[in-house]
């Protein structure tokens, strides 16, 4: 049985939609295995991200988060629907290198430095020598490695690490940022420093943010919504507006203040259902 042809993507809808991050509509994926068996990944996925919001997908595993992510990247093809980023197709975007993308693990070239890791996709495209040099200082200073310039990857703590992918996502200053568990193998303590390094970074490059996470916690500190998806075939079931101050407002205080045991509430409940938010359930916690 011959795999079906992803269905045509439609003539770009309304100028709100071109004004937008990432515009999803319709979309499905379906994979295809042997004997005709097929499993489908997501199904009639609605969403639209802002330019300049920060939106967290979360939901169980298995449910497609990180398959949406791949599909917004061109890294996959839908089966059915359409996406746009900024107005184009999501290859075009690629082609265009509209997007950085980082993933769990930071993916650095062992025999580069630090530099030379940042520096890679400005070189790829052909960009100055005097004009990499400049850029790739100005993300050193901006993920506080200015002193670790020269270092290799295997001379960086995770967090380090990770600070270097995030740099490097944002070489040829991308509107669009998307990242796929980036704190995932972390501990505890560095995850959150660095979830309040990327709230910074954020807040001084004004890029929207695709994020993929586990945490609740993480999701609701991080983000201006959260999208919570269902078991597969993953589907969108709720958004929950976060409120809690621009990027440059939130510091760590934040996870001791009212407002943050409530976002973290909402989004459970919205995963779980009311009775998860039991009075015994520590607050904060990673709930998955």
């Amino acid at each position: 049985m011959s795999t079906p042809a992803p269905t045509a993507a439609p003539e770009p809808t309304p100028t709100a939609d071109a004004a937008a991050a990432v515009v999803v509509r319709g979309v499905e994926r379906v994979f295809h295995g042997a004997k005709g068996a097929s499993v489908t990944a997501l199904t009639g996925i609605e969403l639209t991200v802002h330019d300049g919001e920060f939106v967290s997908l979360i939901g169980p595993s298995g449910c497609g988060k990180s398959t949406l992510l791949r599909l917004i990247a061109d890294l996959d093809e839908p089966s059915a629907g359409d996406i746009r980023v900024f107005g184009r197709t999501a290859r075009q975007a690629r082609i265009d290198q509209a997007y950085g993308i980082a993933f769990q693990q930071a993916g650095l070239l062992p025999w580069r430095s630090v530099a030379a890791n940042i520096e890679l996709p400005l070189q790829l495209h052909g960009m100055g020598s005097a004009e990499r040099r400049a850029r790739v200082a100005e993300l050193l200073d901006l993920v506080g490695l200015t002193d670790f310039a020269r270092s290799y990857p295997d001379q960086l703590s995770g967090g380090m690490q990770q600070r270097v992918a995030i740099a490097r996502s944002l070489a040829e200053q991308p509107r669009l940022l998307l990242m796929d568990e980036p704190f995932g193998a972390l501990d505890e303590m560095t995850r959150e420093r660095m979830q309040t390094e990327l709230l910074r970074i954020r807040a001084e490059t004004g890029a929207a943010v695709v994020f993929v996470t586990h945490s609740i916690p993480e999701a609701v500190y991080l983000s201006d919504r959260v999208v919570v998806m269902s078991p597969r075939p993953g589907r969108i079931t709720d958004e929950i507006d976060v409120r809690l101050g621009r990027a440059a407002e939130r510091g760590e205080d934040l996870r001791e203040e009212s407002a943050f045991f409530e976002g973290v509430t909402a989004v459970r409940e919205a995963l779980h259902g009311p009775q998860s938010s039991t009075p015994g359930t520590a607050r904060g916690v990673d709930v998955r």
